[in-house]
């Protein structure tokens, strides 16, 4: 006789249980474990959106918000799509908390109505993130990389036939009037084009990657691990507050363009993040020639910039080719370093530094032809200049010193030209993937929207999204996923 028991109702609840827990997807289980949300999410936020508005809310704030950071976890491109995947996907519904999936413009007013709210999250994380870059590389951690770009807008100025059209009509008018070689349809054509869309004035031109668009510029601060620090987007109200910044007539260089605005919104946007982070006090700054100003130097290095005690004390920005290092005592090349005045092509020989009394740094350079030799009656080794035209009377050849602080812009707290920068500015280019990620894989890009507000949030949602990353890779002590969590969805 086949024994058999009686089911209770205890018992089908517990069945039902132990089959979802096991069907649920285990990214989903990770995040659960791993993330608590409602700590991320400021009390500020949470009073703001369950404020008294005569209704109460369909659809909870933890809600809503691990809604759009799926969306970016799982690159899903449009907010429609969203909805779709939560309609079928009764375990992500669940998981977001959703007992009726929201209609696209609830998505889209939660995104204008909370875009302050969505920033203090996302300094939130910034904080939180913070000690876990220090320990995973303190060097790193200590760099500041700085770059823009911008989030291309839906306007008729970006289909391609725009650009297309006008380039082609002058290259017709230069062949048609024998101009020579030296003419170039690009810059004549960015000189022609409209310097913004004409759906919103402020849906700016901007020459980026090779090509003409209309974007909201923003700028993004990272540090050496890639992982993101400050955002910055650049519309009215934060040129309102920063009046220092003059925004003049664009020239016929698209590049020039860029690196003179560039240029001017670093210090701005550097004393933001200061302000609201006081705790990050980066030592080692990282860009492009487009900082490559003597008064960004000053301001750089000085200690009235940003406030007391922060101050950068090296910059990596490389030599812009418009420019060149002058020095009225001794020949120069392009790295800072001195050359042999009867040979500019032959640089002296760095021999470490030197310091007076406790501020005073000296970086100290010796000839080339200089050797070392052993006496060994003194048992002391000293220095020998071999050269054929020597050009000093000292049996130790030339020596000179060279003192930063009079030339930040040759010496930027560190040689050119040396094993350590050119180690050390490779990293730049992690600011570079770092926008390409966002943009690609977290949805920035392609957004079939004009609006300044919901763009806007869009770019912090995609910061957001990074720094939970950056937690749930912590969190399960895999670092490697630091950046993304792709294989992991995988």
């Amino acid at each position: 006789m086949i024994p058999y028991k009686q089911l209770s109702l205890n018992d089908v609840f517990q069945d039902c249980q132990d089959k979802f827990e096991n069907d649920k997807p285990a990214f989903l289980t990770l995040l659960e474990q791993h993330i608590d949300i409602d700590e991320i999410i400021p009390i500020t936020f949470r009073n703001h959106f369950y404020a008294s508005t005569g209704r109460t809310r369909k659809y909870p704030l933890r809600a809503l918000l691990w809604a759009l950071i799926i969306q970016r976890i799982f690159s899903i491109p449009t907010d429609q799509l969203l909805l779709i995947i939560l309609a079928y996907s009764k375990p992500l519904r669940d998981f977001c908390g959703f007992s009726k999936v929201p209609d696209a413009s609830k998505i889209t007013r939660f995104k204008q109505n909370f875009i302050d709210d969505l920033q203090l999250v996302f300094d939130n994380l910034v904080d939180l993130t913070e000690p876990i870059c220090q320990a995973i590389d303190s060097a790193k951690a200590d760099m500041t990389i700085f770059d823009s770009s911008g989030i291309e807008a839906f306007v008729t100025e970006n289909n391609p036939k725009y650009a297309n059209r006008i380039i082609k009509q002058l290259k017709a008018y230069a062949k048609a009037q024998g101009f020579d070689d030296n003419y170039d349809p690009y810059k004549a054509a960015y000189g022609k084009m409209p310097p913004h869309a004409a759906a919103n004035p402020e849906i700016k031109q901007l020459y980026i990657n090779g090509h003409f668009c209309y974007v909201f510029k923003f700028g993004i601060v990272t540090n050496g691990l890639g992982i993101i620090r400050h955002i910055s987007f650049y519309n009215k109200d934060f040129l309102n507050n920063h009046p220092d910044i003059v925004v003049e007539k664009k020239s016929d260089s698209p590049d020039e363009d860029k690196s003179v605005h560039d240029s001017k919104l670093l210090i701005p946007t550097l004393r933001d993040f200061f302000l609201k982070h006081p705790l990050i006090n980066p030592q080692t700054f990282l860009g492009d020639s487009a900082f490559d100003t003597a008064q960004l130097y000053k301001d750089l290095f000085s200690s009235d910039t940003f406030g007391k005690d922060k101050h950068f004390s090296k910059a990596y920005i490389p030599l812009n080719i418009r420019s060149h290092l002058e020095n009225m005592d001794y020949t120069i090349n392009e790295d800072g370093i001195p050359c042999c005045p009867h040979d500019a092509n032959l640089a002296m020989k760095p021999e470490g530094t030197k310091r007076r009394g406790t501020d005073i740094k000296a970086f100290k350079f010796v000839c080339p032809k200089v050797k070392w030799i052993y006496d060994r009656s003194t048992q002391k080794q000293h220095r020998e200049c071999q050269c054929e035209n020597p050009c000093t009377t000292s049996k130790c050849g030339r020596m000179v010193y060279i003192y930063p602080e009079k030339n930040l812009r040759a010496y930027p707290g560190v040689l050119r030209g040396t094993d350590e920068w050119n180690e050390t500015y490779k990293i730049r280019t992690i600011v570079e993937r770092n926008i390409q990620h966002t943009k690609m894989n977290l949805c920035l890009a392609g957004r079939h929207t004009q609006n300044e507000k919901t763009l806007h949030a869009d770019l912090i949602l995609a910061g957001i999204t990074q720094l939970i990353t950056v937690l749930l890779a912590d969190n399960i002590h895999k670092h490697e996923y630091l950046r993304s969590l792709k294989p992991l969805i995988a």
